[in-house]
């Protein structure tokens, strides 16, 4: 039997390269790249913190109660879904912490920290958006004038 690396002999080698973040994001991704999945994790984001019941999830995806339990207890393994019991129903939310996590994980190192695409500009990583957040609260508070409209569209370039 021929040794180990010495490189790889220590388990602290993945922890400090950052490299055992992409398991976690591995099994967010396979748990959202099926069909029903996807439209259930869309359904709760836009329910918001609250969540939604089991049935009102079924009747909106339009899918049998035993097959939406698979599909959420994937997404609960995974981490994006969340479940809390109010007396008989099961209500479900998005795991929002999860998601940023997700998409910062994503767009980390986009095009080498340059722009690039306005939506990934836009959802950043998560230091940048709280960043944003936090600058935008104070310059608000401090304004006297209103905030001008936000720009239109560009139409598309004719090829």
């Amino acid at each position: 039997m021929r040794p180990r690396p010495a490189r790889f002999a220590s388990r602290y080698y993945f922890d400090n390269n950052g490299n055992m973040k992409l398991k976690p994001a591995v099994q967010s991704l396979a748990a959202l790249a099926q069909e029903t999945r996807l439209a259930i994790f869309r359904l709760l984001v836009e329910a918001g913190p609250e969540g939604m019941n089991a049935g009102a999830i079924a009747e909106a995806v339009g899918v049998p109660a035993a097959t939406l339990s698979f599909h959420v207890a994937q997404l609960t393994r995974a981490g994006l879904v969340a479940a809390r019991q109010e007396s008989r129903f099961i209500f479900y939310s998005a795991n929002f912490v999860a998601m940023d996590d997700l998409i910062a994980f994503l767009t980390d190192n986009c095009c080498q920290g340059g722009r690039c695409l306005p939506k990934t500009a836009a959802a950043g990583t998560t230091a940048k958006r709280r960043a944003r957040a936090a600058a935008k609260a104070p310059a608000a508070a401090r304004s006297s004038r209103p905030a001008r409209p936000p720009r239109p569209p560009r139409p598309p370039r004719a090829a």
